[in-house]
């Protein structure tokens, strides 16, 4: 699925689940990769799109399980950026740091 269209469809599912979201960063809708940002009460959980290892799409929380602060977040995004120039960057309002939409997460 293309980038573009499956950022669509997670900020409709956001709406749906009383999750807000907004792109922070618009990638390439074609190829993009992506990066979550769940904000909780405690801080941001930062997720990474990967594959698990038997190839199925996953999410890995980058900043580790315990919420960071805003300026760890956003020092990670800059890193990942200069990496991917594609990535998009989407933040959702989680109280639980999970997404709101089914996802595999390895911690």
């Amino acid at each position: 699925m293309k980038a573009g269209l499956w950022v669509q469809m997670a900020l409709r599912l956001g709406d749906q689940d009383g999750r807000p979201g907004v792109v922070v960063r618009k990638g390439d809708p074609d190829a993009g990769g992506v990066l979550l940002l769940l904000r909780g009460r405690e801080g941001v959980s930062v997720l990474m799109q990967v594959r698990a290892a038997d190839g199925a799409p996953a999410w890995m929380r980058s900043t580790g399980r315990v919420p960071v602060d805003q300026q760890a977040a956003d020092a990670y995004v800059a890193r990942q950026v200069r990496f991917d120039p594609d990535l998009w960057v989407l933040e959702f309002e989680a109280p639980d740091l999970l997404p709101p939409f089914a996802a595999k997460i390895i911690d």
